[in-house]
């Protein structure tokens, strides 16, 4: 009976396309965003000044405020899709701007932050960033001419 110890194994793989790597970035992005706000509601203070109509450094509550933040969160979840569906040229450009856009804003709301939203506003900018960088990279072929 022979022996398989010295026979060397690797694992089965197959190759991704970008369009799908896109869109489990933007997925887990927003898995980040959801786990981080519902932790936030654990800072102490946090549900009163939600009780009182205040968010955050935004102040007073207002239907317009809520429709900023509301397209703000839907943009992300909408490139779930988008990742998927749009033509390459398109699509390339729209995460390499939207990833860009999204980085900053996380930058933005990091300084002064508790220790749990500075790890995911730190996973968040990494995964937004390998979206700019998978869309920068997206292979490229040449038409036949």
């Amino acid at each position: 009976m022979a022996s398989s110890k010295n026979v060397p194994t690797t694992l089965d793989d197959v190759k991704i396309h970008v369009r799908f790597k896109l869109s489990a970035l933007w997925a887990s992005v927003m898995f980040c965003y959801i786990y981080a706000d519902y932790f936030g509601l654990h800072v102490p203070g946090k549900l009163a000044a939600m009780m009182q109509g205040k968010m955050g450094p935004l102040g007073q509550v207002t239907q317009g405020i809520l429709v900023g933040t509301s397209v703000m969160l839907a943009v992300p979840s909408v490139m779930i899709f988008l990742s998927l569906a749009l033509q390459p040229n398109v699509n390339r450009w729209l995460n390499i701007v939207l990833g860009v856009i999204y980085t900053l804003i996380i930058l933005a709301t990091l300084p002064g932050s508790w220790a749990f939203y500075l790890f995911y506003g730190t996973v968040e900018i990494v995964l937004t960033t390998l979206v700019v960088w998978y869309a920068w990279r997206w292979a490229k072929h040449q038409s036949a001419g």
